[in-house]
């Protein structure tokens, strides 16, 4: 990919559907009656829609044109951070939610990070960068959370 404009298209589209995301675990949580978890979802779901925020913000002097679904260039075909997802089971324990929410994110770091290693185009090598750091931040805080959660 080299058009930042066209990276733009689909991290706006990425982190649309990550704050989807884990509204649905956050809400699956509350749910579980794990309101410490259901509050760390519902605290990465306002992180996507920064992140959102952040792609239009950067998407503002440009056009970015809304995509068809079958316009954008996704790995295996679909987003990465819809890629596997089944949806949320009523359910769900927090290994389960936690585990759903870390492959999330490391499609969508490994999307981020691929884009910034083989682009040709200098901006969007580093707009990509940014974006691949703040999704290993959250591969990181999730794997902590894992590894801390009760098997």
């Amino acid at each position: 990919m080299n058009s930042v404009e066209f990276f733009l298209a689909h991290a706006v589209q990425l982190e649309r559907e990550a704050a989807r995301r884990y509204e649905e675990l956050a809400a699956a949580m509350g749910t579980e009656g794990n309101r410490e978890l259901g509050v760390f979802f519902t605290r990465m779901a306002h992180y996507s829609r920064l992140h959102l925020a952040d792609a239009m913000a950067r998407g503002g002097f440009r056009t970015l044109t809304p995509l068809a679904p079958h316009e954008y260039e996704w790995p295996e075909g679909t987003s990465p951070e819809t890629a596997d997802w089944a949806g949320v089971d009523a359910q769900m324990g927090a290994r389960e939610a936690l585990q759903l929410a870390l492959e999330g994110e490391r499609r969508g770091h490994a999307y981020y990070a691929g884009i910034a290693a083989t682009s040709t185009d200098a901006e969007l090598r580093g707009i990509a960068a940014q974006f691949a750091d703040e999704e290993a931040e959250h591969v990181a805080e999730l794997e902590r959370l894992l590894a801390a959660c009760a098997v």
